[in-house]
């Protein structure tokens, strides 16, 4: 193994010195599963960060007021994402283009998922959540003016749900 990573360090360092490269550093990607331990723990600190906000924030469709602690769906998930380094735009309609689409199946903690709440689900995105893990997602609703817990398999969400983004 060792000889293998010397001839491609050679190889690489001649490739550098050929086109013209005047400095070289060979750096190794970390294992996959070390990404995937980082990742899956951003998502927990992103869970335990929105959950501890339950009864301290309030629900106000276009508001983004962090030092009152007043926000719409959007604004609460910019909100917390910023906290642990992720920056998202503000609003479904830029929300639901970051990050990369995840299906419904393959959802993990941390994704946002988002909704169409608004008569016959045609598909029109208009509220957002964080994905919880076993079918539960955490959001900022006017139902509740403030943070609530709802499944993604039973009840009212169920047939509003429509997509999901991969963010961290």
């Amino acid at each position: 193994m060792q000889l293998r990573k010397f001839i491609t360090k050679v190889i690489l360092v001649s490739m550098c010195a050929t086109t013209g490269f005047t400095a070289f550093e060979f750096v190794q990607a970390p294992e996959a599963s070390t990404v995937s331990a980082a990742t899956s723990s951003k998502a927990d600190k992103v869970i335990s960060l929105a959950k501890s906000y339950s009864g301290r924030v309030s629900y106000d469709w276009g508001t983004k007021n962090s030092s009152r602690l007043i926000f719409d769906c959007s604004s609460f998930t910019q909100f917390i994402y910023r906290k642990v380094g992720v920056e998202l735009k503000w609003g479904t309609k830029y929300q639901k283009s970051q990050g990369y689409g995840v299906s419904k199946s393959n959802l993990r903690k941390g994704d946002l998922v988002f909704f169409d709440t608004i008569g016959v689900n045609n598909r029109v995105i208009n509220h957002v959540g964080i994905y919880m893990g076993s079918g539960k997602f955490i959001h900022n609703t006017p139902v509740k003016d403030g943070l609530a817990v709802n499944s993604l398999t039973t009840g009212y969400w169920k047939d509003k749900y429509v997509s999901a983004r991969r963010v961290l």
